[in-house]
């Protein structure tokens, strides 16, 4: 591991970078770092006024730099309107954009950007380009944040490593964690998250990737795309850009992921487990809630690992951060010696053991109908006197929504689930309906319109060696369930 002077962030360079110009301010000063949230910003920083759905930051500038921001970034014309309010209530007139802050701080720097959004971008851009740094990026339908947290834990027994924080995968979170390569750690990994065509697009131009991974291909986001392969063609944006050098590890046993990989610019590693890949899992044993245990091959040799995580989705996130790994040189001892360590991030697959004797497995983060059998598919393989599944609504899956919901109430019969709890609308009453279509007895499916009704009802059956499954997305806050479960019975 070695350590590099980090980048400064002046003025001047800042703004060259953002095709901006200074207005106001020393050009030479140096910003501490880069906030667009006026709540979080420390004295110091660069606070760029970006622009969203329901507001516009560059009205916040104002209070940035009340807040001692050194400086703030805005669209043209922001210090010209600034001077004109001020005269309007000033008996002498104000003639700069320099007095025009006066009232708050004459030494903030200001500069005047075309499009602050794109002016974030091309900053990230900007140190991504002068850090030197290698840059692993992250995309697919499922496991992109688990294959982020695997991959960084296993590059990080040979090197200093930056993530990005939590899911920061769009136009704006992926560029504030770009900007942390000011920092010039050696190696970055990142996810890119997208629900419409042409965002990956964009994070790739930011990003430059040096290694690019595709997981998988599944119905997240349907909602906003005519079909599946609708979906594979706005992921394999991030072929986008690639160069001979550039290497795609790639999931072998995806069919639409396998079939526009020879489109790829550049080098492609596959994974896999149930097809011939570079790096394939063969002798897999599904061990419930205990995890997973295989033998791995790659390149350079085979190795036995056995892992925490759960289920066979988390084992192809392994496989593909194992390859990473092989790219950089990480020795297959060491992936499987982080590999036995790993635990979930927060929500995703967390085992909760209660007092009560009861055992939770916490997936309550998001859910998709691919992720969702997944999670299924580990309650069926699990020890307990009963089977209890929580499944919440899936959202973002548009016109297909109530078919993909019978399909996971089916799911949910196959796995002989004991008692099954619906959350949400229409398409959770219909996942419901499909799994005592299935053969669920009828007293044993249950559905509740909202995450708080259902945690009540959880509360009152679970008994002692009860195995509880709680998935849903997001928006439905079955995370609710696990709380209050955890309160009751922990």
């Amino acid at each position: 591991m070695t350590t590099r002077e980090r980048l400064g962030l002046s003025a001047s360079w800042v703004a060259a970078q953002m095709g901006g110009t200074v207005m106001a301010g020393d050009p030479a000063r140096e910003f501490g770092t880069v906030s667009i949230d006026t709540r979080t910003l420390k004295a110091g920083d660069l606070y760029v006024g970006i622009r969203g759905e329901t507001f516009n930051g560059a009205e916040f500038a104002g209070a940035a730099i009340d807040a001692g921001a050194a400086g703030v970034v805005v669209p043209r014309g922001w210090s010209a309107g600034k001077a004109q309010s001020l005269r309007a209530g000033a008996a002498q007139p104000v003639r700069s954009p320099e007095a025009a802050l006066t009232p708050r701080a004459t030494s903030a720097v200001v500069i005047e950007v075309d499009d602050t959004t794109a002016a974030l971008q091309a900053l990230a851009h900007g140190i991504r380009r002068d850090a030197g740094t290698k840059v692993v990026a992250i995309t697919g339908s499922a496991g992109k944040t688990t294959t982020k947290e695997v991959t960084s834990e296993f590059l990080e027994t040979r090197y200093r490593v930056v993530r990005n924080r939590g899911n920061f995968n769009n136009h704006i979170g992926l560029p504030l964690s770009l900007i942390e390569l000011r920092q010039r750690p050696e190696i970055a990994v990142v996810e890119l998250g997208m629900n419409h065509a042409g965002e990956i697009s964009t994070l790739v131009r930011v990003a430059e990737p040096d290694v690019r991974v595709w997981t998988n291909v599944g119905e997240a986001h349907l909602g906003f795309f005519a079909s599946l392969d609708a979906i594979a063609d706005a992921k394999a944006e991030i072929f986008e850009g690639a160069v001979a050098s550039t290497l795609l590890v790639a999931n072998a046993d995806d069919p639409r992921i396998a079939a526009r990989i020879g489109a790829f610019g550049g080098r492609v590693v596959t994974f896999g487990i149930d097809r011939d890949a570079d790096v394939r899992a063969s002798r897999v044993v599904d061990r419930g809630i205990d995890g997973t245990s295989a033998r791995v091959t790659t390149p350079s040799g085979s190795v036995e690992i056995t892992t925490p995580l759960l289920g066979r989705a988390n084992l192809a996130n392994i496989l593909a951060a194992t390859a990473v790994a092989e790219e950089f040189g990480v020795p297959l001892a060491d992936v499987a010696s982080k590999a036995a360590q790993l635990r979930p991030a927060p929500h995703r697959g967390e085992i909760v053991r209660l007092a009560s004797g009861v055992t939770v497995v916490d997936d309550s983060y998001n859910a998709n109908p691919t992720a969702t059998r997944g999670a299924l598919d580990v309650l069926a393989s699990g020890q307990g006197s009963r089977r209890i599944a929580v499944l919440g609504e899936m959202l973002e899956l548009g016109a297909r929504s109530v078919e993909l919901h019978e399909d996971v109430g089916r799911a949910a019969a196959k796995a002989r689930v004991d008692v099954l709890i619906a959350v949400g609308g229409a398409p959770a009453r219909a996942l419901a309906d499909a799994a005592i279509a299935a053969g669920m007895p009828p007293a044993r499916v249950r559905h509740f319109a909202t995450s708080d009704e259902a945690a009540g009802a959880t509360v009152a059956l679970v008994e002692t060696g009860d195995l509880v499954l709680v998935k849903g997305s997001r928006g439905v806050k079955t995370d609710r369930v696990v709380d209050r479960l955890k309160a009751a019975r922990g």
